[in-house]
């Protein structure tokens, strides 16, 4: 009978560093650049003439509402991603994105970073999320960010699994900082603001620079106002026609 050769002690090394590269290799779609040229569905590129807006973290009761009400006066809907755990703690502030006919989407269970394998917690806490959101919304949801826009393989598979699209965004304001300001996050939006982008802020500090959503508040405006005069609509991520998970184009509208 043959034996089987023995075992080298690089093949004991490369065998844990190739399965974790298999699971952190696709979180390269965070790089702008990279998302952009390789996977433009991804990054959230949707029709020329329209941006979609779309809010991570929530929901907050000390801020969310706040935010409701300038998109109320400015007459824009939007897509909110929201956490899990917060839908749970916060459940009546939750609702209130979707009674006002805003988009409610899937931003993970809690807001952590994915650096060890684990395919079964993936796909049990976005689970928990998915039911979390849709109990909320009162429908399905369908789109899914990840938190920090880390996309594991487990996180893949795992929204795969759940039925949802994955989409990261194009401009950010980075509003997270503890220095950023109303007009440092316009202008850090305007600098990448291209017809059929998705534009990433945040509605609540949660993960942030204490205080920090007030600058992207005061910055919502002046946003709003930019993609207006640029001759873009502003609306969410269900009317940007970025595309379903079975495919098929989203829907027109959200009611």
């Amino acid at each position: 009978m043959r034996q089987r050769p023995a075992l080298t002690p690089a093949v004991y090394v490369a065998a844990p560093v190739a399965f974790a590269l298999a699971h952190i290799g696709p979180a390269a779609t965070w790089l702008p650049g990279f998302r952009r040229r390789a996977f433009p569905g991804l990054t959230g590129q949707g029709r020329p003439g329209h941006v979609a807006l779309t809010f991570d973290d929530g929901p907050d009761p000390a801020s969310t509402p706040r935010f409701l009400d300038v998109l109320d006066e400015l007459g824009v809907r939007a897509t909110f991603f929201l956490l899990g755990e917060n839908v749970v703690r916060h459940p009546a502030t939750a609702r209130e994105p979707a009674r006002r006919g805003h988009e409610l989407a899937v931003h993970g269970w809690a807001h952590d970073r994915p650096w060890l394998p684990s395919p079964a917690r993936d796909a049990r806490e976005l689970l928990r999320a998915v039911h979390a959101v849709g109990e909320a919304a009162g429908r399905a949801p369908l789109w899914y960010r990840p938190p920090y826009g880390i996309l594991t393989s487990g996180r893949w598979a795992a929204a795969h699994r759940a039925g949802l699209r994955p989409v990261l965004w194009t401009a950010w304001g980075k509003d997270w900082r503890p220095d950023a300001t109303p007009a440092s996050v316009r202008a850090t939006v305007a600098a990448d603001l291209r017809g059929g982008g998705t534009i990433l802020l945040h509605d609540t500090d949660h993960a942030s620079a204490p205080g920090s959503w007030r600058s992207a508040l005061g910055a919502l405006p002046g946003i709003v106002r930019d993609c207006r005069e640029a001759g873009l609509t502003v609306g969410p991520l269900g009317e940007h026609e970025v595309g379903r998970p079975d495919g098929r184009r989203a829907p027109a509208s959200v009611r």
